[in-house]
């Protein structure tokens, strides 16, 4: 884990700390207070960790802690309206034409695209298999956003614009859009923010790529050739409140998130799921030795992903320790009154699930790893009152059981086919701008692992 600051900071070092990272410009005690107050001369914010006082915020009508303008700022070049920081009638009407798309059954339709993905870096990754130190987030990263095109519009990562949209994706979290001091200054919404010209062009170039393949499945549509996947699912379904259906411009801010929200908070969870069964490896031959009993390379089976319990525990508890998104900020829209102290209209209000999993009066042993402790009492409770990798209430993520299943069974696949070892010397530093990732990457051996029985 990052190393926390110390003391107490003016607001210019403070800024300067939080545009190296988000995490270590926190203060230690976090981890232990129920609430902490931070006030500038532009906002006050509140952090909450009190689990019923997150619940009441979650929980609570969308409109009553709407999501925060500022953070907004910071996305909006690549985001536009997207249902990640809309808010009020324009997210409600979102929510109830995606909605369908993400529900009971249609995982089961994704889910022979998530397998092809799976075998798809099992392949690319055998090669490089000679025991020498792989970059294991940029192979995440391209798993994820296999997944994520073969889910929604039918097609490889390997396909030529789903390439030049994931390379431009890797340069726009480069250029760190939400460390942007527009965010912080209190302007008038209708005032023009600045962006650094990386995160703009970038932004602009992965939205003229999706644009295109948008354009490209509309015609699909109104020729009656469409693939049945994720992109045409929601471009054909309208809102039954209004019978409208996402615009061409829509949907391109929708296929923005589901690159951000899909792509890069499984790629990170991956990561770091990967990293530390190379640290506990005990851990990665459980998980290796479920695999290879319940999962055939070439048998799809749907049921296996139920079976693949260890799998999913280890992935869980990967996004405890390295929550994707490392904090939610909401607005107060009206007055409020948090553990006796009043939090005005318009304050910032941090649910921050970094702070919340490691909370030491909350969880046993909170920033060990331990797959096993969701069989415990402590992690069944924490599970239900402290754990928000996906938030919850109205503005639950609405693919979370598809990352859910994502998640398990990459990481089943490939510890079924390498063994991942941790490089002496190369232990990863998490940082946050967009997600948690790792400063420098995360370095890892491979070896291709034989089959359970065969001759070592």
């Amino acid at each position: 884990m990052p190393t926390p600051r110390k003391g107490r900071v003016g607001l210019l070092a403070y800024l300067r700390l939080f545009r190296r990272d988000i995490l270590s410009a926190q203060p230690a005690h976090l981890y232990r207070a129920w609430m902490a107050e931070f006030r500038t001369p532009f906002f006050r914010s509140f952090l909450v960790n009190d689990p019923a006082l997150v619940d009441r915020v979650l929980a609570a009508p969308a409109t009553e802690f709407p999501k925060s303008e500022r953070i907004r700022v910071g996305l909006k070049p690549l985001l536009g309206e997207s249902v990640f920081i809309s808010n009020g009638e324009t997210w409600a009407r979102q929510r109830r034409i995606i909605d369908p798309s993400f529900e009971g059954g249609r995982l089961k339709s994704v889910f022979p695209a998530m397998w092809d993905a799976a075998q798809a870096a099992v392949a690319r990754l055998t090669p490089r298999a000679d025991g020498r130190p792989v970059e294991i987030e940029a192979e995440t990263s391209h798993v994820a956003m296999d997944v994520i095109f073969r889910t929604l519009f039918s097609v490889p990562v390997e396909h030529q614009t789903a390439a030049a949209a994931f390379a431009a994706f890797r340069a726009h979290q480069e250029a760190q859009p939400v460390a942007n001091i527009a965010a912080l200054l209190p302007w008038p919404r209708w005032m023009p923010r600045l962006h650094r010209r990386r995160t703009r062009e970038t932004a602009r170039t992965i939205r003229r790529l999706i644009g295109q393949l948008v354009a490209e499945r509309a015609v699909a549509i109104a020729a009656g050739r469409a693939p049945d996947d994720l992109a045409t699912r929601i471009m054909t379904t309208v809102d039954p409140v209004t019978g409208s259906g996402l615009s061409a411009q829509e949907m391109t801010d929708q296929v923005a998130i589901f690159f951000l929200a899909g792509h890069e908070t499984s790629a990170a969870a991956l990561g770091w799921a990967l990293y530390l069964l190379a640290l506990y490896p005990d851990w990665q031959d459980r998980v290796a030795a479920e695999a290879e009993a319940e999962i055939d390379p070439d048998k799809l089976y749907f049921s296996a992903l139920s079976r693949l319990k260890t799998s999913r525990a280890v992935f869980r508890e990967a996004m405890r320790l390295y929550p994707p998104v490392p904090m939610y900020v909401r607005d107060a829209a009206k007055p409020q009154e948090f553990r006796g102290r009043n939090v005005p209209a318009g304050a910032q209000v941090i649910l921050s699930p970094w702070h919340l999993h490691r909370h030491e009066r909350l969880w046993h042993d909170p920033h060990g790893f331990d797959p096993g402790r969701w069989n415990t009492p402590n992690g069944r409770e924490c599970l239900r009152a402290a754990y928000i990798p996906f938030s919850a209430g109205p503005r639950v993520c609405p693919g979370s059981a598809f990352a859910m299943a994502e998640g398990t069974l990459i990481l089943s696949h490939l510890v079924r086919a390498f063994r991942f070892e941790r490089v002496e010397g190369r232990d990863p530093i998490p940082v946050a701008h967009l997600t948690v990732r790792a400063r420098d990457g995360i370095q890892l051996a491979l070896t291709p692992r034989n089959p359970i029985g065969e001759a070592q």
